[in-house]
């Protein structure tokens, strides 16, 4: 009804209607906001304290000032109209409470199925009447999915303006190889092994730092799993990417010394003030340390923390 009335103006304006639940009859209000010479943006939404005051000396900033108008006639366009907003608006309060039921899930890994495929996004039926979407920024590069392929993905929560939150996917976060670890390695699940960081370039490469204050455990060994078998299957389920489980440490240096590898480097100077690290390693492990196209000192730079500057002893 609102939105079937602001259609009469030829400028914004704001609309309020109120309907009596018992009777079906409703009034409508066209309102304007008292404020002042800074916060005034448009006439039809705004009036100035001082035009305001002119009215009625009550008003104050933050005032209402509220004019009854003609209720709409529902003809076929406005009716049109309101239905679209009143559709629109149950859809929002269904997403609104499918989010709320799922919240205590966000952060974890869920199982569904594609519902529908569009250029920009897929939408996964996850039971019980949830949706998601799954942006195709989202998916691991290469990755193609049709309708009633089942698929794991990260459970997200997204913002949209003026539209409520929504649930969506992401299989392209670290959290994406921290959620399979955990299904895979019961050391984790168990937090008898607690992953520290992750750093990834999804369909490629990443790099997990572990620890554990058990001493009687390795905690890479226990990731990699007899004969590699448990870093296969996560690597398996993200297409074949390429694992690194390393030691954590809380020293930024001896993180990166574990992180770097096979790369052997020579030095390492630190300075905190800029979180950054200059290292020195030998000519021949120079190109191992880097990585092609960066990613090697990129993926270290983002499980240290810290900017990282990789050059040749020598130089």
């Amino acid at each position: 009804m609102a939105t079937a009335t602001k259609r009469r103006y030829s400028e914004p304006s704001n609309i309020e209607v109120n309907i009596d639940k018992s009777s079906g009859e409703y009034e409508t209000f066209r309102f304007w906001e008292v404020v002042d010479e800074e916060e005034f943006e448009d006439p039809g939404l705004h009036i100035l304290l001082e035009e305001a005051k002119k009215k009625d000396s009550k008003f104050e900033l933050g005032s209402r000032i509220e004019e009854k108008v003609d209720n709409v006639e529902f003809g076929r366009i406005a009716a049109q109209a309101a239905k679209q907003v009143i559709v629109q608006k149950v859809r929002e309060a269904e997403r609104a409470k499918i989010v709320d039921q799922y919240r205590s899930f966000l952060g974890e890994l869920v199982n569904g199925t594609v519902k529908k495929v569009t250029r920009e996004f897929l939408i996964v039926d996850l039971g019980d009447g949830a949706e998601a979407i799954l942006p195709r920024t989202e998916l691991i590069p290469g990755e193609v999915y049709r309708i009633g392929d089942r698929l794991r993905a990260v459970l997200q929560e997204e913002e949209r303006e003026n539209r409520g939150s929504q649930l969506s996917l992401s299989r392209k976060c670290p959290e994406m190889v921290g959620e399979l670890f955990r299904l895979e390695v019961p050391e984790i699940a168990e937090q008898v092994i607690e992953i520290k960081a992750i750093a990834r370039d999804a369909g490629s490469r990443a790099k997990i730092a572990v620890k554990t204050n058990d001493n009687r455990i390795d905690p890479v060994g226990a990731c990699v799993g007899m004969r590699g078998s448990r870093v296969q299957a996560v690597s398996a389920e993200l297409g074949n990417e390429r694992l690194d489980i390393v030691i954590w440490d809380d020293d930024p240096a001896e993180l990166l010394i574990n992180a770097i590898g096979p790369a052997e480097i020579d030095s390492i100077v630190l300075d905190e003030e800029n979180q950054t690290m200059e290292v020195a390693v030998d000519k021949d492990s120079l190109a191992q340390a880097i990585g092609r196209s960066g990613q090697n000192v990129r993926l270290c730079s983002l499980i240290t923390g810290w900017k990282l500057n990789v050059v040749d002893k020598d130089e």
